[in-house]
C-alpha cells in the first residue's frame, strides 16, 4: 500500500540536473511542492519557467560555508515545512589516486560528505519538532564496495552510507526516516570524468540507466506506509558487473 505525496514539501539538493532533476519531476507529478536548490541561478529560472508544477527556486553554494548555512533558513522561511528532503549534489573523481589533486579532494569530500552532514544537521530540529519527516541520502553502489578505480569517490561514499545509517537510528524514534538510495552508473553529468574508454564500454554493453530509474525509486521509497523504511535501495543497470 503507498500513500500520498500531495500536499507534501520537499527539498532537493542538486535539482538542476541529473538525479535531482528527475526526482523534482517525479515529485511535482505526484502531488509535491518542490524546493529545487542549486547552485545554477539561469537553470533553476529556465526550469522555473518550464516545469508544470509548484516549483520554488533556492539559489545555493554547497562549497561555500556561508550559502550552505544559510540554505535551510532560506527554505523555510519561503515554504514554511518542508517534509523531504533529498540530499543529493555531488561530485566525481575517478581514476588514480596519484592523478587526482588535493583541492579536487578537498572539493568532492566537502559537497560529498560535509554538504549532507551540515544539510541534515539543519533540517533534523525542524522535523523532529514536527514529528515527521523523510531524509533521503543520493549515495551510490560504491558506497557497499571498493571501486578501485575510484578510491576518493568511494571512500565519500561509505561515509554517507555510515552518516546516513546512524542518524537514522537517532531519529526513529522521533517520526523521521533517515535512507539513502544507491545507483550504479547513471547517465549525468558526474560520468563527464570517467575516461572515454570506460564510459563507451559500459554505453555499449548496456551498463548505464536513465536518472528516472533512480527517482521511481526514491518515490518507493518515500510512498511506503510510516511503519515502513526502506533504510537503503541499490538500483543498478542489469548489466553492471560489480
Amino acid at each position: 500500500m503507498s500513500v500520498t505525496l500531495s500536499g507534501k514539501t520537499a527539498a532537493i539538493t542538486g535539482a538542476a540536473s541529473g538525479i535531482g532533476l528527475a526526482a523534482t519531476r517525479a515529485l511535482l507529478s505526484a502531488g509535491a511542492r518542490v524546493v529545487m536548490i542549486d547552485r545554477n541561478a539561469d537553470a533553476l529560472e529556465q526550469l522555473g519557467l518550464e516545469l508544470s508544477g509548484d516549483t520554488v527556486s533556492q539559489v545555493t553554494d554547497l562549497l561555500d560555508p556561508a550559502s550552505c548555512d544559510a540554505m535551510v533558513p532560506e527554505v523555510l522561511e519561503k515554504v514554511g515545512e518542508v517534509h523531504i528532503m533529498l540530499c543529493n549534489a555531488g561530485s566525481y573523481i575517478g581514476g588514480d589516486l596519484v592523478d587526482t589533486n588535493p583541492a579536487a579532494i578537498d572539493r568532492m569530500l566537502n559537497l560529498n560528505v560535509n554538504a549532507v552532514i551540515k544539510n541534515v544537521h539543519a533540517i533534523a530540529p525542524h522535523m523532529t519538532a514536527r514529528g515527521s519527516g523523510d531524509i533521503i541520502v543520493t549515495c551510490s553502489i560504491a558506497g557497499h564496495a571498493p571501486i578501485h578505480v575510484e578510491p576518493v569517490y568511494s571512500a565519500s561514499k561509505w561515509a554517507v552510507t555510515c552518516f546516513v545509517q546512524t542518524m537514522r537510528r537517532q531519529l526513529m524514534g522521533h517520526g523521521v526516516r533517515v535512507a539513502q538510495v544507491s545507483p550504479g552508473p547513471v547517465v549525468s553529468a558526474l560520468l563527464s570524468d570517467w575516461e572515454p574508454e570506460r564510459l563507451q564500454h559500459m554505453k555499449d554493453t548496456g551498463a548505464l540507466m536513465e536518472p528516472e530509474e533512480v527517482s521511481d525509486a526514491i518515490i518507493y521509497m518515500l510512498t511506503r506506509p510510516r511503519n515502513v523504511t526502506i533504510r537503503d535501495m541499490i538500483v543498478l543497470p542489469s548489466n553492471f558487473d560489480i
